[in-house]
């Protein structure tokens, strides 16, 4: 059985999700991507010798900006009061490239899914920027959620994880 979208309305009109009728309750988000680099490139930014500054400091704090600002990024998202985000950001040598995993988390009405997906977005587009003049064939890839509890459909986990 197919579910309905819920940002359409009955006559297929986009529409903001009414969660007032919602319990509140302990939601989580667990979103991950990579930028694929030169393995050249992944030790100019280990080193932190990159022209504009630190990669990876630069990187989580636009993740976290980014995921507190989703409703302004993304048209019928709700605004959230997020009571946690954390963007981790990791060296794949095999890649070779950068693993950015971002967490959200609050206690709501609806999902922090879409924040999670953004944070891990821009973190992965702030790095690319940070170290474009090294190496313009940067790939981002794979962004994805990892995980999600909470909320009446609860538990979530992407295959293979």
């Amino acid at each position: 059985m197919a579910k309905s979208l819920t940002h359409l309305g009955p006559s297929g009109q986009a529409r903001m999700v009414d969660v007032s009728g919602k319990a509140a309750t302990e939601r989580v988000a667990v979103a991950e991507g990579r930028v694929v680099m030169s393995a050249k490139t992944l030790d100019l930014v280990l080193k932190g010798n990159a022209k504009k500054g630190d990669v990876l400091g630069a990187a989580r704090i636009a993740g976290i900006m980014a995921a507190k600002k989703t409703h302004e990024l993304i048209p019928l998202c709700h605004p959230l009061a997020l009571s946690r985000v954390e963007v981790d950001i990791a060296p794949d040598r095999e890649l070779p490239g950068l693993v950015v995993r971002a967490t959200c988390k609050l206690k709501g009405q609806t999902g922090v899914e879409m924040e999670a997906l953004t944070a891990v977005a821009v973190a992965c587009l702030t790095i690319y920027d940070m170290v474009k003049a090294a190496e313009r064939g940067m790939r981002i890839e794979g962004i994805h959620l990892v995980e999600k509890r909470g909320g009446k459909s609860g538990l979530f986990r992407a295959k293979g994880r």
